[in-house]
């Protein structure tokens, strides 16, 4: 996919101030630990997570998504009444039915106007989202669109800690599956698009690739407890880690050939953020340096799909990314699915 008008005229990001240690974290499995003789230490080594981000309990995807979507609203030079749609593309929502952007198109008070609704696809729903807001703004629908995620990891980490420590029979192998879901965080993103001739910013969204590997859609699942006490997650990590790389490999060229790009034409590297190994993994088999990229997966974990553009608004705060820079952002989220785009 190509887009020659769109711009991405603000972004904004919205983290909780609570931390949550991973040695903190490990503290409450304190019985399970002793039992598997196991020490502490063990979640930081294997993800490189030192701490992740908490919202107060009842906090809701609705009011995360919005606190961003208004920080990027007044950033933007674009009147809110202008935008024409607003995607909710969360992985948490309010609840199944009416659509969690219904809630935050009216905290932003958007105009009545505006296109309405939730869109969902693990952690690639955002990237996805622009890609949709994207198509709409070329193809002359709108002038402008909203693209926000509210994620709160809380509900997931305490249903998981409450599995392990009710499970007489939990073991390593249960631990294992449960990995993944320890190191879940919080935080919310905003992106505004729009076309060029009502945009401010110089910053181009080019384009992008998807590929999908549907095959493996079994390793990464996560529902409802049967039990209601909330979400669950099992995650078969090492396979998850094979399959998304070997996704990656096969999209890499592809992806490049479609913008028009050379390896050494992207100067900045911007990747949902799992761990420290899947992100080793990830530059050694596209052969990229990682002096490129910039990771915060190491004090803000893995926040679903507010973990790419949380991480791109926090490199261009601080510095590392320029508004006109060719940079990549590189997605890979459970189905198996791979979305990368292009910014200039």
């Amino acid at each position: 996919m190509r887009f020659a008008h769109v711009r991405l005229e603000s972004f904004a990001h919205h983290l909780p101030e609570a931390r949550l240690g991973s040695g903190e974290l490990e503290g409450r499995l304190a019985p399970l630990y002793e039992r598997l003789k196991l020490h502490v230490g063990r979640l930081e080594l294997m993800s490189g997570i030192r701490e992740r981000r908490c919202y107060p309990r009842g906090t809701r995807p609705s009011t995360i998504a919005a606190a961003a979507g208004e920080l990027a609203l007044e950033r933007a030079r674009i009147p809110r009444e202008r935008v024409g749609a607003l995607v909710h593309a969360s992985v948490c929502r309010d609840f199944l039915e009416p659509a969690t952007a219904s809630v935050v198109h009216e905290r932003l008070r958007l105009s009545p106007a505006c296109t309405v609704f939730d869109l969902s696809n693990a952690c690639l729903g955002f990237a996805n989202a622009l890609c949709v807001v994207a198509a709409m703004i070329e193809h002359g629908e709108i002038e402008s669109g909203l693209v926000v995620s509210g994620e709160d990891g809380g509900p997931l980490v305490e249903s998981t800690l409450r599995a392990l420590l009710d499970d007489p029979r939990a073991g390593k192998a249960e631990l294992k599956r449960a990995y993944a879901s320890l190191t879940i965080g919080a935080g919310g993103a905003a992106m505004l698009l729009a076309h060029e001739r009502v945009a401010s910013s110089p910053t181009r969204l080019v384009g992008g690739l998807a590929r999908a590997a549907t095959q493996h859609h079994v390793l990464c699942q996560g529902d409802h407890s049967g039990s209601g006490d909330g979400p669950l997650m099992e995650t078969d990590s090492e396979a998850l880690l094979e399959a998304g790389n070997a996704l990656a490999r096969e999209t890499w060229p592809l992806y490049l050939e479609e913008l028009g790009w050379g390896r050494e034409d992207v100067e900045r590297i911007v990747t949902h953020q799992v761990g420290a190994a899947h992100r080793r993994r990830l530059f050694e088999t596209l052969e990229l340096d990682l002096a490129r990229d910039f990771p915060t997966v190491e004090f803000l974990g893995n926040i679903g799909s507010a973990s790419l553009p949380i991480t791109y608004s926090l490199g261009r705060e601080r510095g590392f990314l320029g508004p006109s820079q060719r940079t990549g952002l590189l997605g890979i989220g459970s189905g198996l699915h791979c979305l990368m785009l292009g910014l200039s």
